[in-house]
């Protein structure tokens, strides 16, 4: 299943910072967590004892699968290990994941900045560590760590789901790496800024319909009215395509229903035919 915004003709950003998951017990979790690293251009997912094993063979595969939502390339390619140690061998600098700092006298640090410090550390590949579901990581796992990542989130409830925290950590990550801005459409804006000419034509034409229906009253105020109203559609910034569908809406009002008239035409008595001019 390919979610809604996929489009497998764009580039795929890859990178970013290595996924550990440590004992991961759902398959779902696991499928989830691959959607969010997808999400943010995070393609390295490490998997150290999940539950059951990895990749699963009974019908938890598809639920892991279904869960990715299209991120399949990141569940094949997850590797997995029987220690932490050897998860990490390869990482420069580590970050744990977790909600309590354990008294290790490490850095804390939120992921916004942690990640903008992972973005500027070109030369060295770093990790992210993320414990199970139930537990989170224990103080052993904490201790391989050089810092804590820690959201900011209401005190008297900061447990995050796994998928939810992999997720805070590729946006807080892609934002430092790609920009903070949204990209621009792949497809410009088909429509034109309306010309004046055709604005003009329309305000025309309105104020027409408007003055026979004695809206501008009393006369004195009329050309203050009149200008009001322009000004509130130049504030649209309107297309060619906007001027189009306001005139046929104030067509639609003045002449009335397009239906009626048409029922009217097919309900007009046919004249009988006569040998008289």
């Amino acid at each position: 299943m390919v979610g809604a915004g996929t489009d497998r003709t764009k580039t795929l950003i890859a990178g970013g910072p290595t996924v550990v998951l440590v004992r991961p017990q759902l398959a779902v979790n696991i499928g989830m967590c691959a959607r969010a690293m997808a999400n943010f251009g995070l393609d390295d997912l490490r998997l150290v004892n999940p539950k059951a094993g990895w990749p699963r063979v009974d019908e938890y595969k598809e639920v892991a699968y279904s869960a990715a939502a299209g991120a399949a390339h990141i569940l094949d390619a997850a590797r997995v290990f029987d220690r932490l140690e050897t998860a990490i061998a390869d990482l420069h600098f580590v970050y744990a994941a977790t909600a309590r700092e354990r008294g290790q006298a490490k850095p804390v640090l939120t992921p916004s900045v942690g990640m903008a410090q992972a973005v500027t550390a070109t030369a060295e590949k770093r990790g992210v560590l993320f414990g199970p579901e139930r537990t989170g990581l224990d103080n052993d796992e904490v201790a391989l760590a050089d810092a804590i990542l820690t959201f900011p989130t209401n005190p008297a409830y900061a447990s995050l789901n796994l998928a939810q925290a992999v997720l805070l950590v590729g946006y807080e990550w892609f934002k430092a790496a790609q920009g903070d801005v949204p990209r621009p459409p792949s497809v410009e804006r088909a429509q034109l800024p309306a010309t004046r000419e055709m604005t003009i034509a329309f305000f025309e034409y309105l104020e027409e319909k408007l003055d026979s229906a004695g809206f501008f009253k009393p006369e004195s105020k009329g050309p203050g009215m009149r200008r009001n109203l322009r000004n509130i559609f130049h504030r649209l910034e309107m297309t060619e395509q906007d001027v189009r569908t306001l005139w046929g809406v104030v067509v639609r009002l003045v002449e009335g229903p397009r239906l009626a008239v048409q029922t009217r035409k097919r309900n007009r008595p046919i004249k009988p035919k006569t040998d008289q001019p």
